[in-house]
């Protein structure tokens, strides 16, 4: 029997077909980078102090420490409280203070507003902030755990465009939000969106392409993109700088995807584990016909049969159902848990290290690009375990030597010593996964290669396992 990659060959290799599925799905991807993150100047938290009590809701912020406030120090200079004023009628040497009984004044200097001064998440209502940041990974952890069976039910195509269609509809609902408790409950769907649009694309980008295009995909293509998305980020927010005009930019571009939807066509493989022979026929004709060949016949008549129906009904209970099996997921499981940690905790940290927030962000944006060039290249000379473990290896080095950075520069130095020493180890246990490079991709789990420190003892009857 023939695999799917041998069955699908007369396409050719980088055709019109090809670089059009390629090019769409990647352009797609680009909202990801910035909404995904927009939370770095959504959600910043700008200089502010308490209003005084005699004076007018249009107050200004002033930084000359010439109002009757206390002040505090601050990144080694002194500034006004930021929770605190003198009670009114105090007199005497000692001054009582009390809490910003009638709201806060925010600095201007930066933003014109963000969710914190449209809500007052400061003091002891600070904690939302990083909440909400939060809330919307809850959406991402629910929308990685249900994508992936909607899509196997309902195709890819249509867990792609209707993780986008949720997505947008939730973020501009934000912008009516009424309350800080409104928005969170909206940006949870917008999480849900964002990873499922992610994963769906993925997914419906490695099953179209064939092998020699897949590693262009995944680096070169919708991680590239994501970066573009990125790098916009900063870009936008710093020409528009109130939080409702930001996200309203950010978002109105989803609508132009809308035609994307006759442009990318279904996966033929999930048609074809459906039992719909004839869809995914038609889908690599007009491929072929669009890359300028001919194939005279069926297409599918000598398919491997485990890909030919849709009797072997799959859950989350096959990925322990064997030792190996198990053992690869539970490393995946972590690598991923620590890369996503290790990315995000970075990226929406760039606040909070010393500069100006826009170029920070924008420096990790561009770095990105970089980096994928790099891995694009690293994929393509080396096996996937190298591919995989050198740079989680640099990344939790360079994390453990934060020490040697000049205190300015550098903050909550003991996160960053325990990510490291994470990423050093999932660097380590990646090297155990089973290769990749130059295999063929499994059509089913029985077809799993063994992991790797287990592959010399393992004997005919164990890699059935």
């Amino acid at each position: 029997m023939e695999s799917y990659d041998d069955v699908i060959s007369f396409l050719g290799e980088w055709g019109p077909y090809q670089r059009s599925v390629f090019l769409s799905i990647s352009v797609i991807i680009i909202p990801n980078g910035y909404l995904a993150l927009s939370m770095v100047f959504l959600a910043d938290t700008p200089p502010h102090r308490c209003q005084l009590s005699n004076s007018s809701a249009a107050e200004t912020f002033l930084g000359n420490l010439s109002l009757p406030l206390p002040t505090e120090e601050a990144g080694g200079q002194k500034v006004y409280s930021r929770c605190s004023r003198y009670r009114a009628g105090s007199n005497g040497s000692t001054l009582a203070t009390e809490r910003c009984l009638d709201g806060w004044v925010f600095s201007t200097d930066r933003y014109v507003s963000t969710i914190v001064t449209q809500w007052d998440l400061v003091c002891d209502q600070n904690w939302k902030g990083p909440f909400t940041t939060s809330v919307f990974f809850l959406g991402v952890l629910l929308g990685s755990a249900i994508s992936g069976q909607l899509s196997d039910r309902y195709g890819r195509k249509i867990v792609l465009f209707g993780a986008i269609a949720l997505r947008t509809t939730a973020s501009l609902l934000q912008l009516a939000s009424q309350s800080w408790e409104m928005f969170c409950i909206l940006y949870f769907f917008v999480g849900m969106g964002e990873i499922s649009s992610y994963i769906a694309a993925f997914v419906l980008g490695i099953e179209i392409l064939s092998k020699s295009e897949r590693i262009a995909f995944s680096t070169l293509g919708i991680c590239m993109f994501y970066a573009f998305g990125y790098i916009l980020l900063p870009i936008l927010a710093y020409y528009i700088r109130d939080w409702k005009m930001l996200l309203l930019t950010l978002t109105m571009p989803e609508f132009l995807y809308i035609p994307l939807w006759w442009c990318i066509p279904e996966s033929p493989r999930w048609l074809l584990t459906q039992g719909r022979k004839e869809e995914a026929e038609a889908i690599l004709k007009y491929a072929a016909r669009k890359n300028g060949v001919s194939h005279v016949g069926p297409i599918f008549s000598t398919i491997h049969s485990d890909m030919d129906s849709s009797k072997h009904s799959r859950s989350y209970l096959d990925l322990i159902a064997t030792s190996n099996i198990r053992n690869v997921t539970i490393i995946l499981l972590w690598m991923w848990l620590i890369c996503t940690i290790g990315y995000y905790g970075l990226s929406l940290n760039t606040p909070n290290l010393h500069g100006d927030p826009y170029i920070n962000c924008l420096i990790s944006a561009t770095s990105e690009t970089l980096v994928y060039v790099m891995v694009w290249r690293l994929m393509c000379i080396s096996p996937r375990r190298i591919a995989t473990a050198v740079p989680l290896l640099f990344s939790g080095t360079m994390l453990l030597l934060i020490h040697w950075v000049p205190p300015i520069v550098r903050s909550g130095i003991l996160a960053f010593i325990v990510m490291g020493s994470c990423m050093v180890m999932a660097g380590l246990l990646s090297l155990l996964l089973p290769e990749t490079h130059n295999k063929p991709l499994p059509e089913t789990i029985s077809q799993m290669q063994p992991m790797y420190c287990s592959r010399k003892r393992s004997n005919p009857r164990s890699q059935a396992d």
